[in-house]
């Protein structure tokens, strides 16, 4: 085959694709965001993330000043369950849980939170050179989040943070 030929059956695809596809799912997600945001820090819970899975599943990690518990997480699927049939949030199944020790990192206080723990963060842009960085959280201010390792410290714009995560540290 050629490219022409290849580059033509492409553009034919896309012109046949339905266009609000990935509006739709765009606009839920904001929804959902949106409904988590504003129930969940009213009953003590800090909305960390949610995925919704192309077969149906909707996963909300949630966290608290003092970790998760199993009554956490069956207070929150019961709230939620309720709201999200009066918002008509559709889903097949609904998954409550803690963000594990290795929690992402995502909004500036999520970094301040953290300050002195070890992070695993990946930035979009290079950064003096690199992309990968693991070191401890020194902090986060207007929205630069700076990190030590190697006796260095380096400023990441949270803007350029593609992931970053809590590395736990276990001593034996």
């Amino acid at each position: 085959m050629n490219k022409r030929f290849i580059i033509h059956k492409i553009f034919q695809l896309y012109e046949e694709w339905p266009q609000g596809h990935f509006l739709f799912f765009t606009e839920r997600n904001l929804d959902i965001q949106s409904i988590l945001e504003k129930t969940l820090p009213g009953l003590g819970y800090e909305v960390v993330d949610f995925e919704l899975t192309a077969q149906g599943t909707l996963r909300v990690f949630i966290d608290k000043e003092g970790g998760i518990t199993v009554e956490d997480c069956a207070t929150v699927s019961n709230h939620l369950s309720r709201v999200f049939m009066v918002e008509d949030i559709d889903y097949k199944n609904l998954e409550i849980s803690s963000p594990g020790l290795d929690r992402p990192l995502k909004k500036a206080a999520d970094f301040e939170r953290f300050v002195g723990e070890q992070a695993r963060i990946k930035t979009r842009l290079p950064v003096d050179g690199q992309k990968n960085f693991i070191g401890h959280i020194e902090g986060c201010k207007d929205d630069i989040v700076r990190i030590s390792f190697d006796g260095k410290t380096v400023e990441l714009a949270l803007s350029n943070i593609d992931k970053a995560r809590l590395k736990p540290e276990f001593k034996f």
